[in-house]
């Protein structure tokens, strides 16, 4: 299958992604895309074949930019602490905001949206779900929490990061006032670094 020379695949696509964090899959329409990509239907339909496709090139894109930095931050970045390396990950969150970013996240938009239900968008949202999990995962085992021994309850507060990091974001693309995201940040860090008593 004919495709564009490198260059002009990269700037397609990366075209692509803004059209899909903007509007989100369902509201990406062609038209949107065509322009967003700089390419004509033929082109768009002989190097890609459909949106579901470019999507899924997308969310490869999104990984690499994205995921694997947070994924980074979460399991070292050169910050010993874990809890300080979570902090620093929901800042940059609202800090993003700050700056007028208030996309969110492209990876909880769809894992949010309808199109998740397709059989190959909801494993490639999956996939990276989890890759922000096992972030989350590392941060806490390098935090006082690691010293309780609860294996258990590690994950728990794992799974409960994931959940507020989807939260936050998705408040962030709804323009939730800043100084409730901070608050909402805030306060679930000042939870975490509670020691038990």
């Amino acid at each position: 299958m004919a495709r564009p020379r490198e260059f002009e695949a990269d700037k397609a696509l990366n075209g692509a992604m803004d059209v899909f964090w903007t509007h989100g899959y369902d509201k990406a329409s062609l038209p949107l895309l065509l322009e967003g990509m700089g390419l004509s239907r033929g082109s768009f339909y002989k190097a890609f074949g459909d949106k579901k496709s470019v999507f899924l090139c997308i969310m490869l894109l999104y990984e690499e930019k994205a995921v694997s930095t947070a994924v980074a931050l979460l399991k070292g970045g050169g910050v010993p602490d874990g809890l300080d390396r979570i902090a620093m990950l929901f800042a940059s969150i609202v800090t993003a905001v700050v700056e007028g970013d208030t996309r969110g996240c492209l990876l909880c938009s769809s894992a949010a949206g309808p199109a998740s239900q397709d059989l190959d968008i909801g494993e490639a949202t999956h996939r990276l779900l989890g890759r922000m999990l096992d972030g989350f995962r590392s941060a806490i085992d390098a935090s006082h929490w690691a010293k309780t021994g609860d294996a258990a309850k590690r994950v728990e507060l794992s799974q409960m990061l994931l959940t507020h990091y989807i939260g936050l974001r998705t408040q962030a693309r709804a323009q939730v006032a800043i100084p409730h995201l901070q608050a909402s940040s805030e306060g679930l860090m000042a939870l975490l670094r509670r020691k038990e008593s």
